[in-house]
């Protein structure tokens, strides 16, 4: 999980260099460098790419897209610290859609979890001068997609193979994400070529040992260790970018961190 913090934290640090281009141009770059790893490794292991639940990944799909394209538009306007520790909420929509959509219980103590963590997020959006409340919208809106996209994953259940259901994902953004592009296509440098060609490996890694870390420990062990990346994404922003964090900005991530930590925290099954 902490091989995973790290490529993601390098991920998130990539897109916010690439400032000068459009949303779109990073999504495509982003989706084509993971379909190097997706496509191959279906197509060795014999696993169909079309898949089963195909409208139920479509959706997931899209879903998917829309989240992260707002996301990366977060990161034009607010630190990256703030937009990471945000995202981080969508789990809270996700119970949210799942208590109407697949009639799912949440416990009382959740509640009042959640209710920290968005007292974090109106710490970010109401004290902090320094933070553009567009980014904290485009950030909030990220969520709430992440959150359906948690929802059509649990409805997919095990009927698909992952990489399955990443490829879908990696093939409609690389697709939505090339249309959008051309109108506002930017060449990019010999060194931009590299920065943009590493985002789909940041990427197609940063989910791998996720997953990995998630199948070999528990839930509630292993998950808190998934906001190391808002620390390094911090600490990066501020040595690279010199990003400034005021102290309830700080504060706003620390509830953030606090209240889904003791979500997954709570959520853990007693030892028989």
């Amino acid at each position: 999980m902490i091989i995973s913090a790290l490529a993601f934290t390098f991920l998130n640090v990539f897109v916010k260099s690439l400032n000068s281009f459009s949303v779109y141009q990073i999504v495509f770059f982003r989706s084509i460098g993971t379909l190097f790893f997706t496509i191959p490794f279906l197509l060795k292991n014999k696993i169909s790419l079309l898949g089963h639940k195909r409208g139920l990944m479509i959706g997931r799909s899209v879903f998917g897209l829309i989240s992260m394209t707002l996301f990366f538009l977060s990161l034009k306007y607010i630190a990256m610290g703030t937009a990471v520790s945000i995202r981080y909420i969508a789990p809270i929509f996700a119970a949210f859609f799942a208590l109407f959509i697949l009639k799912e219980k949440i416990k009382p103590l959740q509640w009042l979890y959640f209710a920290i963590a968005f007292a974090g997020v109106l710490l970010l959006k109401g004290f902090d001068s320094q933070e553009e409340i567009t980014g904290i919208l485009l950030a909030i809106s990220s969520a709430i997609f992440a959150g359906l996209v948690y929802i059509m994953i649990r409805k997919i259940g095990t009927a698909d193979h992952p990489v399955v259901i990443v490829n879908y994902f990696m093939i409609i953004s690389a697709a939505i994400g090339g249309l959008l592009s051309i109108k506002g296509w930017i060449n990019p440098s010999g060194k931009e070529w590299l920065i943009f060609l590493s985002l789909g490996v940041f990427g197609y890694f940063a989910q791998l040992y996720m997953t990995k870390a998630m199948q070999v420990g528990e839930t509630n062990e292993v998950a808190p260790l998934k906001y190391l990346e808002v620390i390094f994404t911090m600490i990066i922003g501020l040595v690279w970018f010199g990003e400034v964090y005021s102290f309830w900005s700080l504060m706003g991530i620390l509830l953030i961190i606090l209240g889904l930590t003791l979500n997954v925290v709570s959520k853990r099954k007693p030892k028989s």
